[in-house]
């Protein structure tokens, strides 16, 4: 379960000094830097790097283990299943056996190069087969929040032009299959691939994926006359007309298109699509194991003891989850394995240092790295490596990565001092083709220099040291997240950090809230731990004790507690979104609400 990614594209060098391998005794006196050149860039198109790498390499290697679906969930030929009985489990071959029986099945239903196929489901095999079954063909693969809402899902699915839709019947609380069959009666009427739907007017298709058969006796009732079943698109015979189609359009595909749409989590207000190339820890052979199909802290525990995983990806909710399933059944007298375990990214939202540091003695997570980067930059542009001495794993997101360019502006655009906080600006061959049908919102953020360089300007604030490590803790903040008390900026990731280093505190969001005297003055959202009863009073205290006593929060609330909501609001990709808790916190403050006795 290591994490690669399939370099797509070139970039040129330039003078900017490398941070990585080059010069390695050289301190910047600025805070712009360039990753080294090696390893050098691939220029395949990423079907063909999975073929003459990935499958010429480790084609007998375990690819794919989806713990919570059947050997055999997609039908046809028998497969070896690397002689398991009890779920799913390809070798390289097997998955591409697989891709290509879906790639000939999606050409037979009328997929074409350019066409946008949407996609809503958890993590299995079906999305995994469609993320490399799509690129093969030249589709592009647009992939929706599952916590979408019909009004949302309506959006997206028009902004990006979605003509082919595959869809599970449900994620927790969402019916996806019966709230479209309601909301759109045309889908109950028209046949399959002709969907003539007003309020949809591109979709044609609609793909329902169930690989667990569990919703079948749901939908039945139903009586839907516009959906297929997945299993009934995938064409299994090497010998068509679509096999000869795909090598057609396979031979003519080009490195530099689009092949996939991401929606941005939207941590401060609607998401836009990005159009990106794919990214993948197949690339390198790895094996990536689905413990279930949404995040699930005892099935991942499951996984890492039975599939004895090296690696953990998360972002910081979900390794508090992780941990504090390892904990409970300690207290059980379960103890579980988790020793084979020794590296992983931990990235998306700041990583409190003292998560960090149990994330290491506790997992042993001995070389987990840290990340820093945004969708639009295909994710990653910094990150540590595990020579990175702990001190730089728990305290920057490392150097920034090969092949990539980056600098800290001020607002006048100057580069600073290193030392000095300013946004930070990406380049290089892992920025996005721009958003979806938004010209102006592209050239909002994404602006050449005088040079010709395009840059991707983040929204982020960070810090870079003489070394080219971005410190501040990942990074400082969002710059509109900034609190600014007083004329003073104050930055919330280094007073989340503060709070969580208290043992009564599981997680905390530090916001900004209005205040008559200084402007805005620093709110805190507060996830106890279980059990303990930490009160505002002390909460302020711990900052202030750790920092300068004007970033000390002068209200505090906390989740779940006196008509409070229950949960952080979070994207799906885990990340608090503040310009939710910012509105709560308002609404409270009129009311008087979470004030702090001084």
């Amino acid at each position: 379960m290591a994490v690669t990614r399939a370099i797509l594209r070139h970039v040129s060098s330039s003078s900017f000094p490398a941070a990585r391998n080059a010069f390695p005794n050289r301190t910047l006196t600025k805070s712009a830097v360039q990753g080294p050149l090696d390893p050098p860039l691939s220029f395949k198109t990423l079907p063909e790097y999975f073929n003459s790498e990935v499958l010429s390499k480790f084609g007998d290697r375990p690819a794919l283990i989806c713990r919570e679906e059947l050997p055999r969930a997609h039908g046809g030929p028998a497969s070896h299943n690397l002689g398991v009985g009890t779920h799913l489990a390809w070798d390289f071959m097997e998955f591409d056996r697989h891709i290509n029986a879906l790639a000939r099945g999606l050409l037979a239903m009328g997929v074409q190069k350019g066409d946008r196929v949407g996609v809503i489901m958890g993590n299995n095999s079906s999305y995994a087969m469609l993320q490399w079954a799509c690129a093969s063909i030249g589709a592009i693969l647009v992939t929706m929040n599952p916590a979408y809402r019909l009004t949302e899902l309506v959006s997206t699915l028009n902004l990006s032009s979605v003509k082919h839709l595959f869809v599970v019947p449900q994620i927790r609380t969402s019916t996806y299959v019966r709230t479209l069959s309601e909301a759109f009666l045309e889908i109950r009427n028209h046949q399959p691939g002709e969907l003539q739907i007003p309020d949809l007017p591109h979709l044609r298709n609609l793909v329902v994926v169930d690989n667990k058969d569990e919703h079948r006796a749901d939908l039945a009732p139903l009586h839907i006359k516009g959906t297929v079943d997945w299993r009934e698109i995938l064409v299994w015979r090497e010998d068509s007309r679509e096999a000869r189609l795909q090598k057609d359009i396979y031979a003519g595909l080009d490195k530099d298109e689009v092949i996939n749409l991401q929606f941005t989590s939207g941590t401060t207000g609607l998401p836009k699509a990005v159009s990106v190339r794919n990214l993948a820890a197949w690339a390198h052979g790895s094996s990536i194991v689905y413990p279930s199909a949404i995040f699930d802290a005892p099935s991942i525990v499951d996984a890492v003891v039975e599939e004895r995983c090296t690696a953990l990806h998360g972002v910081p909710t979900h390794f508090l989850g992780v941990l504090a399933e390892v904990k409970q059944r300690q207290q059980d007298g379960r103890t579980p394995d988790m020793s084979t375990l020794r590296t992983g990214i931990a990235a998306g939202s700041p990583i409190p240092i003292d998560l960090m540091k149990h994330l290491i003695s506790e997992l042993n997570l001995t070389e987990l790295t840290n990340a820093y980067g945004m969708t639009e930059t295909s994710p990653v542009s910094f990150q540590t490596t595990p020579a990175d001495p702990i001190i730089k794993r728990v305290e920057t997101v490392g150097k920034v990565q090969p092949h990539v360019k980056a600098k800290i502006i001020d607002t006048q655009g100057n580069v600073v001092d290193v030392g000095k906080p300013g946004e930070i600006c990406v380049a290089g061959y892992l920025l996005q083709k721009g958003y979806w049908e938004d010209d102006e919102q592209t050239r909002s953020v994404m602006k050449r220099d005088e040079d010709g360089t395009l840059w991707m300007h983040t929204g982020d604030e960070g810090i870079m040291d003489e070394e080219g490590y971005l410190r501040g803790k990942t990074v400082v903040g969002r710059i509109k997240d900034i609190i600014i008390r007083g004329g003073e900026n104050l930055f919330p990731v280094q007073i989340e950090n503060a709070m969580t280093a208290h043992p009564d505190i599981r997680e905390a969001a530090a916001v900004a809230v209005p205040d008559a005297k200084y402007g805005e003055v620093v709110g805190a959202w507060i996830v106890r731990e279980p059990n303990t009863h930490i009160s505002k009073e002390e909460v302020r205290q711990v900052v202030s004790t750790n920092m300068n006593p004007q970033n000390a929060p002068a209200w505090v609330w906390f989740i779940g507690e006196d008509g409070n909501p229950a949960e952080l609001p979070k994207t799906a990709s885990g990340k608090v979104q503040k310009h939710i808790l910012r509105k709560w916190s308002k609404d409270l403050v009129l009311k008087n609400l979470g004030r702090v006795s001084v």
